[in-house]
């Protein structure tokens, strides 16, 4: 490889790699907090909250790999035309051409982690994160037992919990259930344990009262309690599908057997095969972006005014790109056959900038500096 393709190959590698840090910071902070904000409003520790975080940290990745090519690609450009670089090697006779070898195999480089991604580490991440969503949905150590706060696991249900013995005892206990229309029943406990037999889990309760309140008829019914069972089965719902989903089956699933993938997953086979070609056209259009922000930038040339039009020019591109990505999504879905229009974006993507690299190599140029150098000598 030649001293100029390496040199421009590790400029873009370290733009791509600030531009990937910068994105994944943004969109995986905004992703942690709500995360963060559902996982310990539920009672779960922070180091679940950073095993989920972690498991959808690739899903995340993928999503902004193309955008960092395009952007590292346009920044690495438009630095080597301000500092006059490209002019420089162009003038030794470097075409527009042979000047995209190294973009070229920068977008190989990102495709081929965007596949990795796509295809191994991004299924496996959603799988195991939906294993533990389901565990955890029927944690009932994390939705009960919490001291010092008023729970509310489901509607018409209170809990509270003064304080937790290192023994596991519970103390000074507080139960409210308003789920009976027209009745409202404290139970109040000074100890009480959280046990668990074949029928589910139970909270018994040692010395304390059951206070019972008729709304219809407004009277109130106390019963004092050495030992009482109460049934907390029904307060934790496992809401985590059992099910499983397109986004975490093998690509070779969803390709050669659409509609068994769709039926498990209680979608549509044009849905099945379509998240299968995506992993595919998702590591071309990282290739695709790269391109199009290289050969944006060289279609203007040297200027000493900058290449703001051409760096404006380039980002119109790659939203009609994307809007074209969007458009072929509800053909594909209605009609397993038009699968093929999932790699239109990319097929576009390729051809404006095969395009926009003929225009910068100008092939008619050298008539144009031939007649003026006519005129002049005339």
């Amino acid at each position: 490889m030649q001293r100029f393709d390496r040199y421009v190959l590790s400029q873009l590698m370290v733009a791509f790699g600030f531009f990937a840090l910068v994105l994944v910071s943004v969109y995986w902070v905004n992703k942690a907090v709500a995360l963060f904000d559902r996982l310990i409003s539920d009672g779960h520790s922070v180091g679940v909250v950073m095993e989920f975080t972690v498991l959808s940290l690739p899903a995340v990745i993928t999503f902004v790999l193309p955008l960092s090519a395009f952007a590292a690609s346009v920044y690495v450009t438009n630095r080597l035309n301000s500092d006059s670089e490209l002019t420089v090697v162009q003038a030794t006779g470097y075409s527009p051409w042979r000047l995209a070898r190294p973009v070229l195999l920068f977008g190989c480089v990102v495709a081929l982690m965007m596949s990795m991604l796509t295809h191994l580490l991004v299924p496996k991440s959603l799988e195991q994160l939906r294993i533990r969503e389901k565990a955890l949905s029927g944690s009932l150590s994390a939705r009960l037992l919490r001291d010092g706060a008023f729970l509310h696991p489901i509607d018409g249900v209170t809990f509270y919990i003064r304080d937790i013995t290192p023994e596991g005892e519970l103390r000074d206990v507080v139960l409210s259930d308003r789920r009976t229309v027209g009745r409202d029943v404290i139970y109040t406990s000074e100890r009480a344990y959280l046990l668990r037999d074949d029928e589910g889990p139970k909270l018994v309760m040692l010395t304390g009262m059951a206070q019972d309140m008729d709304l219809d008829t407004r009277r109130l019914s106390t019963t004092n309690f050495s030992d009482l069972i109460y049934d907390v089965s029904g307060l934790v719902t496992s809401t985590a599908p059992t099910k499983r989903r397109l986004n975490y089956m093998s690509t070779w699933e969803l390709i050669t057997q659409p509609a068994a993938a769709a039926a498990e997953a209680k979608d549509t086979p044009g849905e099945a095969i379509e998240e299968g070609h995506l992993r595919f056209q998702l590591p071309l259009l990282a290739l695709t972006f790269s391109l199009i922000g290289y050969s944006a930038l060289m279609v203007g040339g040297f200027s000493r005014f900058g290449v703001t039009r051409q760096i404006v020019f380039a980002v119109g591109l790659l939203v009609f790109v994307k809007v074209l990505e969007s458009a072929v999504t509800d053909p594909v879905r209605g009609d397993v056959r038009l699968w093929p229009l999932v790699y239109l974006p990319s097929i576009v993507g390729l051809v404006l900038a095969t395009v926009l690299l003929w225009v910068a190599a100008r092939p008619f140029r050298p008539r144009r500096a031939r007649a003026r150098t006519q005129e002049a000598a005339a």
